[in-house]
């Protein structure tokens, strides 16, 4: 064997330099988090898609459509429910007026959200704490995979969390299944993402929440 065989294996220059670029990227956002984390400024960082965990943004105008309709669709005093949508989370906190806004969502980079986080798996519905059974106002829920098994365990969260108004976002092909776990209709509103979808995603509530967004 030569000494040629033991060497290790050199990155090029270019890939050297990307290398390093990725790492202090990532080293400025896990300085920001824990500044976040630590002066409670949660609501101004913002985070990448990781479509490993079948997240898909939201385009600006959506996100402030669905502030507006929840804000308006709830009272001063009122308990919001974001269950796997987590970026609504900093408009909807921004604007809730005394609103008390919680995210239920699997991404741990969301605990810097502090107390209005809530640790959640689809996969455990009822893992959450007991005492907020018909905690909420307005249950807003987009369940992460269009599946029968997600929408049917998010469905049991969102009956166990809510009070009444239910909003849900999933793919149209979930919408017989969604009226018949939920009692929800296809609202006109039509969610848009960042990066569009291949498949059509609808809106659903169980009451008149097109009317809300006027």
């Amino acid at each position: 064997m030569s000494d040629s065989d033991d060497e290790m294996p050199q990155l090029s220059s270019a890939s050297l330099a990307a290398l390093q670029e990725f790492y202090k990227e990532k080293e400025a956002q896990e300085n920001m988090l824990k500044s976040i984390h630590g002066e409670n400024e949660s609501t101004h960082i913002t985070f990448d898609e990781n479509w490993q965990l079948s997240q898909f943004w939201y385009d600006d105008e959506t996100v402030n459509s669905f502030v507006e309709g929840v804000i308006h669709s709830t009272e001063r005093t009122g308990k919001i429910a974001l269950i796997s949508c987590p970026t609504l989370y900093n408009k909807m906190k921004k604007d809730s007026d005394g609103r008390k806004v919680t995210l239920f969502e699997y991404d741990q980079r969301f605990a810097v959200f502090g107390s209005d986080f809530i640790p959640y798996d689809y996969k455990s519905p009822l893992e959450i704490p007991r005492e907020l059974a018909g905690d909420f106002d307005l249950v807003l829920a987009d369940p992460p995979f269009l599946s029968e098994e997600c929408l049917t365990k998010t469905a049991v969260t969102i009956k166990f969390l809510s009070k009444k108004n239910i909003v849900l976002c999933t793919g149209a092909i979930m919408s017989e299944l969604a009226s018949r776990l939920l009692g929800v209709k296809k609202c006109s509103f039509e969610p848009r993402h960042k990066n569009n979808l291949a498949n059509e995603f609808w809106c659903y509530s169980n009451f008149d929440f097109d009317k809300a967004l006027q």
